[in-house]
């Protein structure tokens, strides 16, 4: 065991003992760690809220590499949440969260610097594309690492609390971009503007830079706040001896299940905006991408929150299976606006797409109270960050497949149409693992 100094280490900890529990420290745990959380998920989908602009200000790129762009933090969020997966019980809450959070430095910094020259070759900003997914990785330290803090009672309602205001993140990154950017942050400190051709014949300044430079001061306070005040709990496991949950097969229903749900949410909110771009931008008064995709997230995140306490109440499988048939649905109806023959039909294509982002978020809620069900506290916690592991590769896969889509068949109608055979396949496996009367997991 690895020696720590001060009171690092709690000597002993069990939640499920009421007389036991430090309930002042699971909470305060859950809200600085999930502060953390909203900059992580802000510096992941950064890219997202950047990548529409780049083509403007002087960047000469194409859609595909635009795709490929918003794919690569979804490809290294994977990668790394595998890592982090199995990184709290061998370095503890504490050092975790601080340590990862700063790490955000590195990707913020380098697009602040890189969108202020065109010159700037691609493969470099494929590289801060892809370490923009240090953001991602995060998670699945976090998430498992508070999982420890909470009795099972309440660890669906303190999950989707921590997952749900995370998510934020998305939301607020591409809401705050577009204003952001509008001026000059701390004047000429942070370097000039870039010379934004919304339409041709038109023009004015921007601060691309702005976009990543303002999180920085907030990135380390928040390092600061994990290093001050977060503990860790005495959970001890090395690689080896956490390996054990791929030898139980509801490890891979449940990674299923949550590329179903946050996939979806991750995947769609990568491409959102390139998406609004390609479906309706053909029409003249086309709609700016970004006034509306951080709607999406948006919905996804609150709904997450709302969705929490009630699969306390009435169970994970049950919500889970509500979500994946609205999840279905929704998509279906997506399709029906999806090869527009006037801007009339985006108000509609939008309401779609908000309820595909709705239905994920209510599953990101209810598949986190399943796997603390189905497993024991240490399993649960790596299943929990190998699940979301995956589940972090959907910016990578559907922005992949969405341009692949696009490029055979002219439209994205047929990448709906294979996201509903998947999502079909789901929910079977939900409704007869652990939906269904006499289920093998009832949870």
């Amino acid at each position: 065991m690895m020696r720590i100094a001060g009171n690092e280490w709690l000597k002993e900890w069990n939640p499920e003992d009421p007389q036991r529990w430090d309930r002042a420290l699971a909470w305060r745990t859950l809200w600085i760690t999930t502060f953390n959380l909203i900059l992580a998920f802000i510096t992941w989908f950064v890219v997202s809220a950047l990548v529409v602009r780049l083509p403007k200000v002087g960047f000469e790129l194409t859609t595909t590499q635009l795709f490929w762009l918003t794919a690569m933090p979804g490809l290294a969020g994977g990668t790394l949440r595998i890592v982090w997966t199995f990184l709290p019980p061998i370095l503890g809450t504490r050092r975790l969260v601080a340590f990862s959070t700063l790490l955000l430095l590195i990707p913020l910094l380098g697009w602040g610097f890189a969108v202020q020259n065109t010159a700037t070759p691609y493969w470099v900003l494929l590289l801060l594309a892809f370490l923009a997914g240090i953001g991602g990785g995060n998670f699945s330290g976090f998430m498992p690492s508070t999982s420890y803090f909470f009795p099972k009672r309440l660890q669906g309602t303190a999950l989707a609390l921590q997952a749900g205001i995370g998510n934020f993140g998305v939301s607020v990154v591409q809401f705050v971009t577009p204003w952001i950017i509008g001026f000059a942050l701390f004047g000429s400190l942070l370097g000039g503007p870039q010379t934004f051709t919304p339409r041709p014949g038109a023009e004015q300044p921007i601060w691309l830079q702005n976009a990543t430079f303002i999180w920085v001061p907030f990135v380390l306070v928040a390092a600061l706040l994990a290093w001050i005040y977060l503990r860790s709990v005495p959970i001890r496991a090395n690689f080896r001896e956490q390996f054990d949950i791929f030898r139980d097969k509801h490890t891979w229903v449940m990674t299923s299940l949550y590329i179903m749900t946050f996939g979806s949410f991750s995947g769609f909110s990568a491409i959102f905006p390139l998406l609004i771009r390609e479906v309706y931008g053909q029409f003249e008064g086309a709609p700016d991408p970004l006034r509306y995709a951080f709607l999406g997230p948006l919905v996804g995140s609150v709904s997450r929150i709302i969705a929490g306490p009630l699969t306390d109440r009435f169970g994970g499988a049950f919500m889970t299976q509500v979500a994946a048939i609205g999840i279905f649905f929704a998509a279906l109806l997506v399709t029906l606006f999806t090869r527009p023959t006037s801007l009339e039909q985006f108000p509609f294509f939008l309401l779609a797409m908000l309820l595909v982002f709705f239905f994920s978020g209510v599953g990101n809620a209810s598949t986190f109270k399943q796997m603390p069900m189905i497993f024991p506290p240490r399993q649960a916690g790596g299943v929990i960050g190998w699940t979301a592991a995956v589940g972090a590769y959907g910016p990578f896969i559907f922005s992949t497949l969405a341009a692949y889509t696009q490029r055979a068949t002219g439209d994205f109608t047929a990448f709906f149409y294979g996201l509903m055979v998947f999502y079909a396949l789901n929910l079977f496996l939900n409704w007869y693992y652990y939906a269904r009367k006499g289920a093998e997991k009832p949870c």
